[in-house]
């Protein structure tokens, strides 16, 4: 017998060594149940639409810890790893490549702009990882742009102009001028516009674009005014929609022209003011005044002011929260943390997270989901967080989008 072996500590040592050499196998199964399951979420934390994107992160941050609290996935608790696009989309691919190569994310929900969401696509499609994005755009679920792997939990540009068209153009008159963002959101939101008015005889005076962060408008109001429109469409987002929907109020335009937006931001209602938005309509994917109607916006917007002072989800920060829940969901249906098999269950996914029933189509993976139409208001607000009259609700219809078939997918 060695000698090495009649002492006691290194006999400990050798029948450890031969445990885990006789056990690789469970020792990888301990440790890959207690790995987080890591989610990369990349927004604009800086830039135009800074604060939309700060309260999609707390939003997405409470969808974590609601999820984690009841236990997550067999001992698996989620992770946030935020980002900063900076509003560029070089910048939004860069990010996402580092999330997926070097911090090993298993998916990535986020985006915000129609300017970063289609290069993110492009390197999680590559990759095969799952993008759910929460950043309006008709392009991503096109087939030229779309694969297994990709999901959008946010409205499109068709769905929701289409709405607000559908609202407002029979209302107050026949002539439009668009004060376009020039950019994928706002030409698809024009689009979506003049599609849905052409049945209605809709008149096109001018499209009229502005650079992305445009902060001065007086060089487009007086031709604007001059034309002399019906309605004014402000077809912009986030700091733009405040500060031309700030300049079109003083300039006069609402004398005989009805302004409305596609997405009347509550961030945006919230930083301009009642006087700037005084009688400006929209729509909306989410309103928390909705609560009343509606038990989910209830639950969110309890949860919502628990965590943050009192404060309520905004429009964008409920995408945010959705998009995180329903992955994480698909994870508990798939019973795998993989991204093929989680997109498979969330494919299937049927939920209600903050506003009545969404289902992911199945051709193109769109959220089939009802759009608000919400007007701005000046008078009798109750607190600071009321801003909107709701003033109808569209509901989920797969036949308000544009036909799988039109998107370049094969049916059937």
């Amino acid at each position: 017998m060695s000698h090495d072996l009649l002492n006691p500590r290194r006999r400990r040592i050798v029948a450890a060594g031969g445990a885990l050499a006789a056990a690789p196998a469970l020792f990888n199964i301990a440790r890959a149940q207690g790995a987080a399951i890591k989610i990369g979420f990349p927004v604009p934390l800086t830039g135009a639409f800074s604060t939309e994107a700060q309260d999609q992160v707390r939003a997405a941050e409470l969808a974590v810890k609601e999820w984690n609290a009841a236990g997550g996935h067999k001992g698996q608790k989620a992770e946030l790893l935020v980002r900063d696009t900076k509003l560029n989309s070089g910048e939004a691919a860069t990010r996402t490549l580092e999330l997926i190569e070097k911090d090993k994310v298993n998916f990535v929900v986020g985006s915000l702009s129609a300017a970063t969401q289609l290069s993110i696509n492009a390197v999680t499609r590559e990759r095969k990882i799952l993008f759910n994005s929460i950043s309006q755009s008709d392009t991503i679920n096109e087939a030229k742009d779309w694969s297994l792997y990709t999901f959008h939990e946010a409205l499109n540009p068709h769905l929701t102009a289409g709405a607000v068209a559908r609202y407002a153009f029979p209302k107050f008159g026949k002539k439009v001028v668009y004060l376009t963002a020039d950019y994928a959101y706002g030409h698809e939101m024009v689009r979506g516009f003049q599609r849905a008015g052409q049945a209605m005889g809709m008149q096109t005076l001018a499209d009229v674009r502005h650079p992305l962060g445009t902060a001065d408008y007086s060089a487009f109001l007086p031709r604007i005014q001059a034309l002399k429109p019906d309605i004014l469409v402000l077809c912009n987002f986030g700091r733009d929609l405040v500060n031309s929907a700030k300049q079109a109020t003083d300039f006069g335009l609402k004398q005989g022209t009805k302004i409305i937006a596609p997405v009347l931001l509550y961030t945006a209602r919230q930083a301009g003011g009642p006087d700037a938005f005084e009688g400006i309509l929209g729509g909306t994917s989410y309103y928390w005044g909705m609560e009343d109607k509606i038990p989910s916006a209830k639950k969110l917007n309890d949860a919502y002011r628990k965590a943050y002072g009192g404060a309520v989800p905004s429009d964008y920060g409920a995408l945010g929260y959705a998009g995180i829940r329903s992955v994480l969901q698909a994870v508990q249906n798939a019973d795998a943390v993989d991204s093929q098999r989680v997109a498979i269950a969330l494919r299937q996914l049927k939920y209600d997270w903050y506003k009545g029933p969404q289902f992911y189509r199945k051709c193109d993976h769109q959220s089939v989901q009802s759009v608000v139409i919400v007007e701005s208001k000046s008078k009798n607000m109750k607190d600071k967080n009321d801003v909107f009259n709701v003033l109808a609700i569209e509901p989920a219809n797969e036949a308000n989008l544009r036909t799988c078939e039109e998107m370049g997918h094969k049916v059937g």
